[in-house]
């Protein structure tokens, strides 16, 4: 191997290992709030139980957000695992992306203990539809650089609809949260429906297709 070869590959494990830590510890800023709220529980001599049903929505709203920073995790993983080397565009669009991640134990913090408002709504889902536009916006990038990575054409398009799919989800279930009373975040059940969507993208670009080419 090449010591420009090295070097580069150094770069990007050096990148992945700086992205890995960042989302590590934005997962472990989750489960702070309810540490503090374990020792208040305490304090005030409740019981397990008791301790479960008062902070149910900071149980939950831990559960989510978990998921949902290991889901956006675990997809930069695996494209990030194909790419040879990075740009300092790519660094800036996973700089931003790696904001709204830390931001979201904010965010969730705000749904675990405060009143639910549409306000409160617009952070959180608002916070995932970035995380997720700032996913597509680097795969567009990758899409347009292929010497940056062995991802072929195709199977990048196709990671592009999904994040596609994704984004016109969080903002369906933004809209239901703030003007269907009740809904809140079950809104976001609606994320379910990304990959037949996805297929129903594919299938309505593959019927413009023709048509341009006639045109």
């Amino acid at each position: 191997m090449s010591r420009a070869s090295s070097s580069r590959q150094l770069s990007v494990e050096r990148f992945t290992a700086f992205v890995d830590a960042v989302v590590a510890i934005a997962m472990t800023l989750l489960i702070l709030p309810l540490m503090e709220a374990v020792s208040d529980a305490s304090d005030e001599h409740l019981s397990t139980l008791e301790f479960l049903a008062d902070h149910r929505g900071q149980l939950i709203s831990f559960a989510l957000s978990f998921a949902l920073i290991a889901m956006f995790w675990m997809e930069h993983h695996r494209v990030y695992g194909q790419v040879r080397s990075v740009t300092a565009p790519l660094v800036v669009i996973n700089v931003a992306w790696l904001f709204t991640i830390v931001w979201l134990p904010v965010a969730t913090a705000m749904v675990g203990q405060m009143p639910f408002d549409s306000a409160q709504a617009a952070v959180y889902i608002g916070s995932l539809i970035a995380t997720q536009l700032l996913t597509l916006t680097a795969k567009a990038y990758l899409l347009r650089h292929p010497q940056m990575h062995e991802w072929g054409e195709e199977r990048m398009r196709s990671g592009i609809i999904g994040d596609t799919a994704s984004t016109l989800l969080f903002g369906v279930a933004l809209a239901l949260a703030v003007t269907v009373p009740g809904i809140a975040y079950a809104s976001l059940l609606l994320t379910a429906l990304t990959w037949p969507v996805s297929l129903l993208i594919r299938r309505i670009l593959r019927r413009d297709t023709p048509a341009r080419t006639r045109g």
